[in-house]
């Protein structure tokens, strides 16, 4: 199993290869589409270089659960309710939503995840 530093450097070279950053822009709290400008075609890019890289399987849906986000059972007047804000965190584990839980509107969610968060959905795979 990689260490969390060896992991983090190889999810930073995925993201500038995908994303065409550079190097020092990517730290831990960058957010994915806020900080990065990570794109939804981006991130099938991303995808497919972090299961080549780390010969995992991410299936749709796992790493961005968008239909949680498009759902009327979890989503109410643009804003993620009590049950979707429950559906992310158990199909989430990895990301911290404690920022996203305090304005829960659908458009933020986009700015919810960081680097870091990316860091430990690989290290959650690599573990199981």
């Amino acid at each position: 199993m990689p260490t969390r530093d060896e992991i983090y450097a190889k999810v930073q070279t995925a993201l500038v290869d995908a994303l065409g950053v550079e190097e020092d822009e990517i730290s831990p709290a960058a957010t994915m589409v806020g900080d990065l400008g990570a794109e939804s075609i981006d991130f099938l890019d991303i995808v497919f270089r972090l299961e080549k890289t780390f010969g995992i399987k991410i299936p749709r849906g796992e790493l961005f659960p968008e239909d949680v986000l498009s759902s009327s059972e979890f989503v109410t007047n643009g804003k993620v309710n009590a049950a979707g804000l429950t559906a992310l965190k158990e199909r989430m584990p990895f990301a911290d939503l404690t920022k996203f839980e305090s304005n829960p509107s659908v458009q933020n969610f986009a700015n919810t995840l960081t680097v870091e968060d990316m860091v430990r959905y690989v290290q959650l795979k690599l573990a199981a």
